[in-house]
């Protein structure tokens, strides 16, 4: 997400790594990949994105959604403090801006899209970056519509921070939170959606990342969070992406959830990309399309859709290393167990002491920031 204040979110987490760098004496985790995933996820073997388009469209700054339509592309800013960058953008073929639909009241922090089956677009307004709202939010524009529908909904547990919208094969919407340490929770409506009411919402699995060594603006912390997901057009395959990498799960029997939880994914490595929070599949379905934050680049920068080969054929996950569980699929613990117990803390030994305190200075740094109220 976008974060304000004295400090923007780029500068903020590259702060938080330097801080960390600095006390941890640059410790990165003691982590190993496979040598299928060192292959494909490494710095240097990873390949840049190739150029589809560039959105010249000086309200599109602050990307954080993107879906690719049969026309275009469907984009939005996060929260944004300037009234007209709050918008849903159609944008062309040639990522030109043809319509833009204002929301009928502010939006809190919109941080990705998704296209249901009836071409109705889902807006997530589910960015918590301090952890202290009471509801989330999605919106639909169904076609056609000339403003978007608020729906809100609530945590059965605690706040979260999420960045990523998935529906199911009944356009039920699934929030996958934007995690820290490489684990991410999954949690979906306990009724039907409805306008003016709060529905609550349950926890329904929680997945850890593979782990890569993709080089990134945000080093190793960069790879364990979750800032966008994806459905393929034919919805047999979803994809979620960190700021380095794009992880694909086949979804053979229409069962998001149980794909994310029970799945191996396959890794396609988006390298250096400014500030990654959007992903989409193309309308066939054989790319994955993402693009970045231009706000805080060097000037004249604008934000470029870039197009990767949607992977293929077995999957090449790799594992943290010195446990059972690195020879299992895509690692899922209980979702009642505190992630400071056991599995947590396979983690925070698989990282050092170095991540944990990465973490920590993160974290003071960006308590700085402030989050618009709506």
């Amino acid at each position: 997400m976008r974060v304000r204040g004295r400090l923007t979110w780029g500068r903020r987490a590259r702060a938080g790594v330097a801080l960390a760098a600095l006390l941890a004496g640059a410790a990165a985790p003691a982590v190993a990949l496979t040598p299928a995933a060192a292959a494909g996820a490494g710095a240097g073997a990873a390949a840049a994105g190739t150029p589809v388009c560039q959105v010249r469209d000086d309200r599109l700054r602050e990307i954080s959604g993107m879906v690719a339509t049969d026309d275009g592309y469907v984009m939005i800013n996060d929260g944004a403090d300037d009234e007209a960058r709050r918008r849903i953008f159609f944008l062309d073929q040639r990522c030109a801006v043809v319509r833009a639909v204002a929301f009928p009241s502010r939006p809190r922090d919109t941080e990705d899209l998704a296209i249901g089956r009836d071409g109705t677009v889902w807006v997530a307004d589910i960015g918590d970056n301090d952890h202290s709202r009471p509801t989330i939010a999605v919106w639909r524009l169904a076609p056609g519509a000339d403003e978007p529908v608020l729906h809100r909904m609530t945590y059965p547990d605690r706040p979260h921070d999420a960045e990523a919208l998935l529906l199911d094969a009944s356009d039920r919407p699934l929030i996958i939170t934007k995690g820290g340490s490489g684990t991410v929770f999954l949690y979906s409506p306990t009724a039907a959606l409805r306008s003016g009411a709060t529905t609550p919402l349950a926890s329904v699995g929680q997945v850890t990342l593979p782990t890569t060594s993709t080089s990134n603006p945000f080093s190793f912390l960069g790879r364990g969070v979750i800032t966008g997901a994806a459905s393929a057009p034919d919805g047999r395959r979803v994809a979620l992406r960190s700021y380095a990498d794009a992880f694909e799960y086949d979804v053979p029997d229409g069962d998001v959830v149980r794909a994310l939880t029970t799945g191996t994914p396959r890794i396609t490595p988006l390298p250096d990309e400014p500030q990654g929070e959007s992903v989409t599949y193309s309308r066939d379905g054989r790319s994955l399309l993402t693009v970045s934050e231009s706000a805080d680049q060097p000037a004249g920068t604008r934000p470029t859709i870039l197009r990767y080969p949607a992977t293929d054929g077995p999957a090449t996950a790799a594992r943290p290393t010195g446990s059972a569980a690195s020879a299992l699929p895509t690692l899922v613990r209980p979702i009642a167990e505190d992630t400071t117990g056991p599995g947590g803390r396979i983690w925070l030994l698989a990282g050092g002491a170095g991540t944990v305190v990465a973490l920590l200075g993160l974290a003071g740094v960006l308590r700085w920031r402030h989050t618009t109220r709506r």
